[in-house]
């Protein structure tokens, strides 16, 4: 192996460490037909704004790791911002209110797309890969 064969291949490495920090697998079906288990979705660190109709990547207090659900509900509280979250496959919404620091990161819709959550942008079952290595 030569040095230019290892140096690219550490730039591939590189890209694929970068790229991976602005994504998030889908590991259940409870956000069907929108997205589905082992959809891989793009997400946004910064959010800045929630509105109502988002989809955010969040901590649940109920939940072992963070949930991908849609904004159904925002109330103003003396706290901040209390937010209701539902699995669009889900009868109900999700058992707790989550505050804005439980929010880690907002999935990226298509540049084109009219309305919060309604055009996000997916890569189709590449995240099985992920799902069946961490055994979920």
């Amino acid at each position: 192996m030569d040095t230019k064969e290892i140096a690219t291949y550490i730039v591939i490495i590189l890209i694929g460490i970068i790229l991976a920090q602005h994504m998030n697998v889908v590991v259940s079906g409870s956000m069907e037909p929108i997205m589905y288990r082992g959809d891989i979705v793009i997400i946004d660190k910064n959010p800045g704004n929630i509105e109502k109709g988002d989809i955010v990547v969040y901590n649940a207090a109920w939940f072992n790791q963070p949930v991908i659900h849609r904004v159904i509900k925002i109330q103003n509280s003396s706290a901040g911002p209390l937010y209701t979250f539902k699995g669009d496959n889900n009868p109900a919404p999700d058992p707790y209110l989550v505050k804005e620091e439980q929010i880690i990161s907002k999935v990226v819709n298509y540049p084109w797309s009219n309305s919060p959550g309604e055009d996000p942008v997916i890569i189709p079952k590449v995240g099985y890969i992920t799902i069946w290595i961490r055994g979920l």
